[in-house]
């Protein structure tokens, strides 16, 4: 067996977007990423991670010339150290025949790359990017289709990653829920309803959708809110103006005003609750290529409406309005305008990566009436093989 760096290959290169095409060809739930959005991650002039780090790919060719094996390694200086000290790098797009062999064959590639560089450990299956994308194994809902930017996986990959000695870090769970009156009055703990309440009745306390012509400002309202939610989580890199712009900017094709919510106490921006169209549900059409064809796919879904799902992105509120009513409330602030349109769009929610460190967010997506439908783990493989292994600590 071969193990090929891909490198400006462009063979490789396209060996290593089609493998998962062949992996997968007679599973149901799989939707094909984008090729572009894969390729961006190891593109410098796309990838702002370049700045403070390295990547590298390769694929694992077998005797008769076969793809049967892709992995890429990198690190990032700023995210290096971890909670513990211990300097990790990490590992991810992996996709594997299922062979140990094989399997272990690339683990120790990426191993070996990052202990060169100077790394004691790998996480993974992770992204060379920010944590909302290709981020974890999933290890329960083989009979859901991934949201867009997660990941769906073989069930025999776990056991790869386990019987090489990989650790569970921590895992992320998607949470289910239905959007609809009905729905909602059903399954909502009746304390949500208390709390949001109060908040609405609590002068001072406002709550808006965002407004495609203000876009400039609910950036910078989404950066404040963000660098002060996430600001003690030290895997969370600080927001910049430029940073926050672009975020925007790119959500801006699939934005729905009455889906992205904005909290403010005597206008100062406190909480944001940010939901998208479930554009997976749109490109699993299209084969992973926004081509000519694919873009007329896409505009043909999205006018005649085909897509009843939405996913929620990120949810925060700054520390000092935490425990007040403030998530409750603008959980329920779209209910106020959503509820009011004749024949809403959308009537299913799924709530991304909500990590099992954060229990306060699992909680709280459990009184919404949320459960649990997929779970996807973080593993760890620490180098020596003799030091203690110590999961993600509680927010």
């Amino acid at each position: 067996m071969q193990i090929l760096e891909v490198g400006t290959d462009s063979h490789l290169r396209n060996e290593f977007l089609k493998l998962p095409v062949r992996i997968y060809r007679n599973n149901p739930y799989w939707i094909r990423p984008l090729d572009n959005d894969i390729e961006s991650v190891f593109d410098p002039k796309k990838n702002k991670f370049f700045e403070d780090g390295e990547c590298i790919r390769w694929i694992a060719i077998d005797s008769s010339g076969q793809t049967v094996g892709r992995i890429a390694a990198f690190y990032n200086k700023h995210l290096m150290h971890s909670e513990d000290g211990i300097p990790t790098g990490s590992i991810g797009f992996f996709e594997c025949a299922n062979s140990e062999s094989v399997a272990s064959c690339l683990f120790d590639t990426g191993k070996k790359w990052l202990q060169f560089k100077g790394l004691e450990a790998m996480n993974g299956p992770v992204n060379f990017g920010e944590r909302d994308r290709f981020w974890g194994l999933l290890i329960d809902g083989y009979d859901k289709q991934p949201t867009y930017g997660m990941d769906y996986h073989m069930p025999y990959y776990r056991t790869l990653f386990e019987n090489y000695g990989f650790q569970t870090y921590f895992e992320q769970y998607t949470f289910y829920m239905p959007i609809t009156r009905d729905e909602v009055t059903a399954r909502l703990n009746p304390k949500i309803y208390e709390r949001a309440q109060s908040v609405f009745n609590t002068p001072g306390y406002s709550f808006r959708h965002i407004k495609k012509n203000e876009l400039s400002k609910f950036a910078e309202d989404f950066r404040i809110i963000y660098n002060k939610a996430w600001a003690a989580n030290s895997a969370a890199s600080q927001m910049t103006p430029e940073m926050a712009a672009a975020l925007i900017k790119r959500m801006k094709p699939l934005i729905v005003e009455e889906l992205m919510w904005f909290g403010y106490y005597e206008d100062e921006p406190i909480a944001f609750f940010i939901m998208l169209p479930e554009v997976n549900q749109i490109f699993q059409h299209v084969n992973g290529k926004l081509d000519i064809i694919g873009k007329l796919k896409f505009l043909y879904h999205q006018t005649m409406k085909t897509n009843h799902k939405v996913f929620g992105i990120i949810f925060g509120v700054v520390p000092e309005f935490q425990k007040k009513g403030v998530e409750s409330a603008i959980a329920l602030a779209y209910t106020q305008v959503a509820w009011d349109i004749p024949n809403f769009q959308y009537t299913e929610m799924e709530m991304n990566w909500v990590g099992s460190f954060n229990k306060k967010m699992i909680s709280f997506c459990r009184l919404l009436g949320g459960e649990i439908v997929k779970t996807h783990g973080t593993y760890r493989y620490l180098f020596d093989r003799n030091s203690t292994f110590t999961p993600h600590p509680d927010l």
